[in-house]
Parts: C-alpha cells; structure tokens; sequence
C-alpha cells in the first residue's frame, strides 16, 4: 500500500505541471480547452520520439514543450483568427492531434508510418540521467532502512524520482505565480474576467488568448513529456480523459484551500492533482474495482469535488442566516447579540 501512494504522489506531482496548465485556460482565460487531451500526447510523442533518435533528453523535453506551445497557439488562432467557437476549436485541434501524434511516433520507425506506441525501456531519460548522481549519495538507503525499522515494507526501489518532480513543480509553480502578475499576465487574467473592458484599453485579446492558450498547452505538454520518462513509454492513448483529469485537480485543490491569492491557487493546483491521485490509487484498491473502471473513477471524483462544496456552502449559508435570525428576535426582546 505504501509503494502504490508513493507513486501515486510522484505522479501527481507531475500531473500538476499539466493540472496547472488547465489552471491556466479554465480559470485564468475562461476558456474551456478541449487541446489539452492531443497536447498531453504530442509532449510525451515528442520527447519519446527525440530521445530514442538520440537526443539528450532535456534537449528532448524542450521541444516537447514547444511543440505543446505551437499547439495551443493553433487553437488560440482557429478561435481568434478563424472565429470558431472556443469548443470547437479544442475539439478540432485534438482530432487533428490524434494525426500529428501517430506521425511523430513514427518518426522512428524506418518508413516513418505513424506508430501508436514507443517503449523507452533501454534509454536514458531526465530521471536516469539523475539517478546516476543519486545513488552515490546512499540517501536512498537510509531513508528505506528508517521504514523497515517502522515495519513499512516493501519500499521505494528510489527516492530520487520523488526529489526531481518537486523540484521541476516547485520551479513551475512559481514561474506561473510569477508570470500572472507581470504586466502581460495581468492583461491575460483582465481577459478572462471581462473581454470587452480590457478591449478598451486597446490591448489586443486576440494575442492575448493565443499567448495563454500557447503557455498553457506548453505546461500540458511538458507533463506528458516527463510522463513519458516516467513510464518509459509513450502512447496515443496516454492523453485520454486528460483534460477532466485537470479540471478534477483544479476543482478539488480549489475547494479545499480556496483561491485567496495567486500562490494559494496555484498551490491549490497542484495539491488537488496529489490528492486526485492518491484517491485513485486507494479507490482501484477497492476488491470490486479494477482498472476498466478508472473513467468511472475519475468522474465519480470529479462529481463530489463539484457538489460536496456546494453543500457545504448551503449548509454554512444557511447556519448563518438562522444565527442572524435568532440575533434579530433576541435583539427585538432586549437582550444581547449573540457571540
């Protein structure tokens, strides 16, 4: 049980760099990006593909990262230029990703056909590369022999895959808090709250939308792309359901740390995907479910993210105004408020 939570929390910690992204067009620009789905995929293609053509994988990584930014920036164009419903042009871009995808896969293939899958078993990726350095260290050691001696067994083969997705996360987490509040991030969050105003400031909300729309699929493709190292492996399949996944993030994170502040939202991003994860792993432990049921899972989750805070609201809304009732008859009678 405690090796299935510790890789759901590393994966939930990449899946944040993704849920952040969502974070970004769902919330930020209010506009409900359908791309995320192809854009997951073309990161991991991308980064799986470069690495078993020999690449370095961060080099890898980086182009995975920009050709999620071009994808997103084809959506923002098929909205803002093309003027098709914001919908439709998640829609149209995943279909059409579906395509891309299977060509860039089959780049490695000696007649370059599209392939729907690429192992990464033999090759060195950003978390070998790293272990190399780590296990010199004899941290790994240490740690597992702490929880042997509490009775924890079996543990982690290592820790070091843990320390890098904290740290890459982290480091986003805080380049996106950052970004929001510069001067172009605040003209992005303008046009997500009220289009029209920020028009007549003449800020141009076409390059806005493409320019958020670009950053946040370059997030989603990031994710995927360490996804990929992560698994060793990439597949067309990986991004399926990607985007309810992220909203699950957002929703949840919201709901219990609450949207005060940039740093507390985002924060909130990425510990509602930890948690989405480590609720996955449990509910898949349940005897009567097994993996076929995920979808049923994740939309389970999902719906109780969205109504357990509106019942509890009601319920608080509805306390007070009984305790601001029971203030104004005790008043009438000449008593004191109560505290």
């Amino acid at each position: 049980m405690f090796t299935a939570l510790f890789g759901s929390v590393e994966q939930g910690i990449i899946y944040a760099i993704m849920a952040l992204g969502v974070y970004l067009t769902f919330r930020v620009l209010d506009f409900p990006d359908l791309t995320v789905d192809g854009s997951f995929v073309t990161g991991a293609a991308t980064a799986a593909m470069m690495i078993v053509l020999g690449y370095h994988p961060i080099i890898a990584t980086l182009v995975a990262i920009v050709a999620g930014f071009i994808a997103g920036c084809m959506t923002g164009l098929l909205h803002t230029k093309g003027k098709i419903n914001p919908l439709l042009s998640g829609i149209l871009m995943m279909i059409a990703l579906w395509s891309i995808n299977l060509r860039i896969m089959g780049l490695t293939a000696e007649n370059s056909i599209g392939r729907s899958n690429i192992p990464l078993l033999n090759e060195g990726t950003i978390f070998t590369q790293f272990y190399d350095f780590w296990r010199n260290l004899g941290i790994d050691d240490a740690l597992n022999n702490i929880l042997k001696s509490m009775g924890i067994t079996p543990v982690p083969s290592t820790w070091g895959t843990l320390l890098v997705v904290i740290i890459i996360t982290v480091i986003i987490k805080f380049i996106v808090d950052w970004f929001l509040k510069t001067e172009v991030g605040l003209a992005i969050r303008a046009t997500g709250d009220n289009k029209r105003m920020i028009r007549s400031f003449s800020a141009n909300t076409d390059k806005l939308i493409i320019l958020g729309l670009g950053i946040s699929n370059a997030l989603v493709a990031f994710s995927g792309a360490l996804i990929a190292q992560y698994a060793k492996y990439a597949d067309i399949g990986l991004g399926i359901g990607m985007i309810v996944i992220g909203l699950a993030s957002v929703i949840i994170g919201e709901a219990i740390f609450g949207t005060k502040t940039i740093f507390r939202t985002t924060l909130a991003v990425v510990v509602g995907a930890i948690i989405y994860r480590i609720i996955y792993a449990i509910a898949l432990r349940i005897d009567w479910l097994d993996t076929g049921d995920m979808k049923l899972i994740t939309a389970v989750i999902v719906i109780l993210a969205l109504v357990i805070p509106q019942i509890v609201n009601k319920r608080k809304q509805q306390k007070n105004k009984t305790k601001r009732l029971a203030e104004r008859q005790l008043a009438k009678q000449g008593g004191k408020p109560l505290a």
